[in-house]
């Protein structure tokens, strides 16, 4: 069977695009904060996170090949699917790293100022160099960072491309390659194929280890550029990989709904529903672990992160944000019948999922707008834009092949998934 992508499913898409692009244009026109920080750090805010969800769904169809599940076979188009928005997040991630980097277009990576590598400074008029040695005329630089200076190398800007091109590339590459070997399968029954997809799985899954958590540094937590935390990366990750369970879940829920995927059993949704309650329990304790070593040591430059968002206006947020997080699936998932209940899984999955884009959100605005935030129509709307827009995508890339990979060699085996 294929899935035909028209009729309100496409309307809904672009209409919620509309909104996006009219929230984009009023919100930089009437954007009063400095360089735009705000239109700029919510632009990130969105682009990272429906990013993270496509990278997700790579990273799980890459899982299931390389520990040779069978239950997902049935269901692997969907994550094929999701991860054709990665072009356009990365897109957009590197339209702001490169706004600031190249035009200074705004402020959102302190670490981009060029002035704060270099400790003295030979003002000439209007004119300021900058230097790193004590020389004659030179003054001492007011805006010199030793702490930042220290991480001149890693920062340097050929470096810092280097590593973002990197991650990009890599994660194109391996989403084409997968896509084309299962389309291949589609067409002629190969155990090569299968196999091929194996051993790449495995090898991507060693590169995207290491990359999911060098881009969680680079583009999230060196907008704080004097905190870090060795946990950022798994914290980060978990909460991509949630997301990205609660979306396939709710979808595969509409799409079953209008006939489609029958060959879906409550075994399978019951499956991806103990996913979603097994890593939100992940996430929760990876946000106890940060918080708890930190708050412990109570180191200065390590607390300054959790003050910045307990003692200001971004406390209820912040707070609301982890109780739904964890403290919501905790408490109404366990239950058995619970997994399986749509009625009860969409508006608690729907719930889950708005509160890890408020994670990311409190992820970037504090270190980006300080106490000058403000959250209205700009932000909801390009939520939805960027929701119509992720929408679009997957489910035009779910309609351009069958939605049952004919050939898969375990395709049987999922298919008789009772339990």
């Amino acid at each position: 069977m294929e899935f035909k992508f028209e009729g309100r499913a496409k309307t809904i898409s672009q209409v919620l695009m509309g909104i996006g692009l009219v929230a984009l244009i009023a919100g930089f026109m009437t954007d009063g904060s400095d360089h735009h920080q705000r239109w700029w750090a919510n632009l990130l805010v969105n682009g990272f996170f429906w990013f993270s969800i496509s990278l997700a769904a790579l990273f799980f169809y890459a899982l299931n090949y390389a520990v040779e599940a069978a239950w997902s076979a049935v269901i692997k188009r969907v994550f094929e699917a999701m991860w054709h928005f990665l072009p356009y997040g990365a897109g957009v991630i590197i339209i702001v790293l490169g706004a600031g980097h190249f035009f200074d277009a705004h402020h959102l990576y302190h670490w981009m100022d060029d002035t704060l590598y270099h400790e003295y400074m030979v003002v000439d008029g209007d004119q300021s160099t900058y230097v790193d040695a004590m020389e004659e005329g030179a003054v001492a630089n007011p805006n010199f960072d030793y702490l930042i200076a220290h991480k001149a190398a890693f920062f340097s800007p050929w470096f810092f491309w280097f590593r973002t091109l990197m991650y990009v590339g890599t994660f194109m590459l391996f989403a084409r390659l997968f896509r084309r070997w299962s389309l291949l399968e589609d067409e002629s029954p190969s155990l090569d194929l299968h196999y091929k997809q194996f051993r790449r799985s495995a090898v991507f899954l060693v590169f995207f280890a290491v990359f999911s958590s060098m881009l969680a540094w680079d583009w999230v937590m060196s907008i704080d550029v004097h905190w870090f935390s060795t946990l950022f990366g798994w914290y980060l990750f978990a909460g991509m990989w949630v997301g990205f369970m609660i979306f396939m879940n709710v979808l595969l829920i509409w799409l079953r709904s209008k006939g489609y995927y029958q060959e879906v059993t409550d075994s399978h949704m019951h499956d991806i529903s103990k996913w979603m309650f097994a890593i939100s329990m992940l996430w929760s304790y990876l946000w106890v672990s940060q918080f708890l070593l930190i708050w412990y040591a109570n180191i200065p430059e390590e607390v300054t992160y959790y003050t910045q968002r307990f003692f200001t206006d971004y406390q209820v947020p912040f707070m609301v944000m982890f109780f739904v997080n964890f403290a919501v699936p905790f408490y109404t998932m366990l239950p058995r019948d619970t997994k399986r209940n749509p009625n009860f899984i969409v508006p608690i999955g729907l719930l889950i999922f708005v509160g890890h884009f408020a994670d990311v959100y409190l992820l970037v605005i504090p270190g980006t707008m300080f106490d000058h935030n403000e959250f209205g129509f700009f932000e909801i709307g390009l939520f939805l834009g960027f929701f119509g827009l992720y929408l679009n995508r997957t489910l035009s890339a779910l309609s351009k092949a069958p939605l049952i990979p004919v050939n898969h060699p375990m395709l049987q085996e999922s298919k008789d998934l009772h339990y």
